[in-house]
């Protein structure tokens, strides 16, 4: 990064930077003034569909042109002011966070959630009255252990979101040592930092999430360092907060060794340990959500409307995903562009993608850049459309035509993208007989 002051060949779009901010803060500071949820959901993601226009600019902008520490400082600065302007700012996106805040009570009143589900425990009033929980009433806990630890951490819906907005911007700084390892400019901490649909997940949300980016970015950052067991163990830990790290074990162990996949299980067992108790029942809420749940999806959707049954298109997702992590050893992969790859793989053969998903994906555009899924973490926002009707009283369903819209773009050009690849693949083995 050059540390001089503005030349005059930045200082054009570092004021680009700038006015682009102060519209992603409009929007922001809109959104924090609305009160009552769902109430504003149509008007919410319209103006964060604008927020990520204006961000797709900021990202062209970083990755176009050499710029200086005026700029940084306006990245950095505003990336906060957007959490800072929707932190106190009501959930109304999505009500995930009050469940964490019941687990979190049931965890203090010494019984384990993971054996226990909100209508079991309604006689001891650990709900927050002015919102009931209204989904999974006779499910328990489907969070890793990690996850489920840290919901005793806070009490209440700001603590939350605090909590979780330190650990994200804690990625913006484990962000900032990798792009300063590998050499590239640290504006382009940009592409997480001004996300919209990161700052909706974690400020506006408080989505625990960020506590599995942070694990596995730290994951990434000691495999860079040669420090292979603590990566080992971070991408363990990133795997007890949220699930999706598991995809990137082979790829890590090809990196380190194969026997580290010992101190992985290791890792893991000892984070279900204070939870034993529960016996069977550990993984009961995560199969009724598997077995059950479809929201947002893409390819997964497509293979049901194909005439597959849901275990069938399971065992079909299940084949596509293990052929991509195939693929990424076979490739040789370094672990941060095969977070992106199969992560991104992941999200789309899911049955799962609500929007807030995706922001495992997006650190890792800081240091490859791919214009397809640049446009999904941004259309993802649409994911929240369904809440539009289940506000009226209807059904939580997707529409296909929303659907389409967020993803019909993305999948046509990554499909071009591998269609030519392919057929670059193709020239070049002719070339060589």
């Amino acid at each position: 990064m050059n540390s001089e002051s503005a030349t005059p060949s930045t200082v054009l779009p570092t004021s680009c930077l700038l006015l682009l901010s102060g519209g992603i803060a409009g929007i922001f500071s809109w959104i924090a003034r609305q009160t009552a949820p769902y109430a504003t959901v149509p008007e919410t993601i319209g103006l964060l569909l604008a927020a990520g226009l204006r961000y797709v600019i900021a990202a062209y902008v970083v990755q176009r042109f050499v710029l200086g520490v005026p700029a940084l400082i306006i990245i950095l600065g505003a990336a906060l002011a957007f959490r800072l302007l929707v932190l106190s700012a009501p959930p109304t996106l999505s009500a995930d966070v009050y469940r964490y805040q019941w687990e979190g009570r049931v965890q203090r009143a010494g019984i384990n959630p993971y054996a226990a589900h909100p209508d079991a425990l309604r006689h001891l009033a650990l709900e927050d009255p002015a919102h009931p929980l209204d989904v999974g009433r006779t499910t328990p806990t489907l969070y890793p252990p990690l996850s489920e630890n840290s919901f005793s951490w806070a009490k209440t819906i700001t603590g939350y979101k605090r909590l979780y907005v330190g650990l994200d911007a804690a990625s913006i700084v484990v962000l900032l040592l990798l792009l300063t390892i590998r050499k590239q400019p640290l504006q382009r901490v940009l592409m997480y930092a001004w996300n919209p649909g990161v700052v909706v997940a974690f400020s506006l949300c408080g989505h625990h999430d960020s506590l599995a980016i942070l694990a596995l970015l730290a994951a990434n950052l000691f495999i860079i360092k040669h420090r292979q067991e603590m990566s080992i163990v971070f991408l363990a830990l990133s795997f007890l907060s949220k699930f999706f790290g598991g995809i990137l074990l082979p790829v890590f162990l090809k990196r380190t060794r194969w026997r580290y996949a010992v101190l992985f299980l290791a890792v893991v067992v000892a984070g279900y340990v204070p939870y034993a108790s529960a016996g069977r029942k550990l993984l009961e809420g995560l199969l009724q959500y598997s077995a059950v749940w479809e929201n947002n999806d893409s390819l997964f959707r497509l293979m049901m409307l194909a005439g597959n049954c849901r275990p069938q298109a399971g065992l079909l997702a299940g084949g596509f995903l293990a052929a991509l992590v195939l693929w990424a050893l076979k490739r040789r992969m370094e672990p941060l562009q095969a977070s992106l790859f199969l992560i991104a793989g992941l999200l789309l053969l899911s049955p799962n993608a609500f929007p807030w998903y995706f922001t495992w994906s997006i650190p890792f555009l800081c240091f490859y850049s791919n214009t397809p899924w640049l446009l999904l973490s941004v259309t993802c926002v649409l994911g929240y459309a369904p809440l539009i009707a289940y506000s009226a009283g209807f059904a939580y369903q997707d529409s296909p035509l929303i659907l389409g819209l967020e993803y019909a773009p993305v999948l046509a050009w990554l499909a071009v993208g591998v269609w030519r690849e392919a057929g670059q693949s193709h020239q070049g083995k002719d070339s060589r007989s």
